[in-house]
């Protein structure tokens, strides 16, 4: 058993389980009032003689399909999920994972700048609507 302070159950907190307990009994049970204290004191009693033995769960990290350094290049991004190469990752993950960028950058503990368009292609895409226009006010 860990002793971490989050593992462990203070007295307070068996106080409100035995509490919480004895109200459910009480609602589907009817008993005299001086049998209450009673009945408090035993599942208290009870709760504190338990030993809550934590099971520690190994789970396994997901692996990536490729490191994360050759996840990105200049033509294409590698998707960490399933090791496909695309220039644009936002579609793929919603459609194949239902992920958001945050998801997935979360959940490979990605930066927040972390691209979801491989770079040449964000600046072709970039070029183009410069040539045609976009962005521009008109004024």
């Amino acid at each position: 058993m860990t002793d971490t302070a989050s593992d462990k159950v203070t007295r307070d907190d068996l106080l409100r389980m035995a509490v919480d307990v004895v109200a459910a009994y009480l609602s589907n049970n009817q008993v005299s009032t001086t049998q209450i204290p009673e009945i408090i004191n035993s599942v208290f009693n009870s709760l504190t003689s338990l030993e809550v033995e934590t099971v520690e769960v190994m789970t396994e990290l997901p692996k990536p399909a490729t490191t994360i350094r050759k996840s990105v290049t200049p033509e294409y991004l590698v998707c960490l999920e399933d090791g496909k190469k695309l220039k644009m990752l936002k579609r793929h993950l919603r459609t194949n994972y239902s992920m958001t960028p945050e998801d997935y950058r979360a959940k490979w503990n990605l930066p927040p700048d972390y691209p979801m368009v491989a770079p040449n292609y964000a600046r072709q895409r970039s070029e183009f609507a410069k040539k045609i226009g976009l962005g521009k006010k008109d004024g």
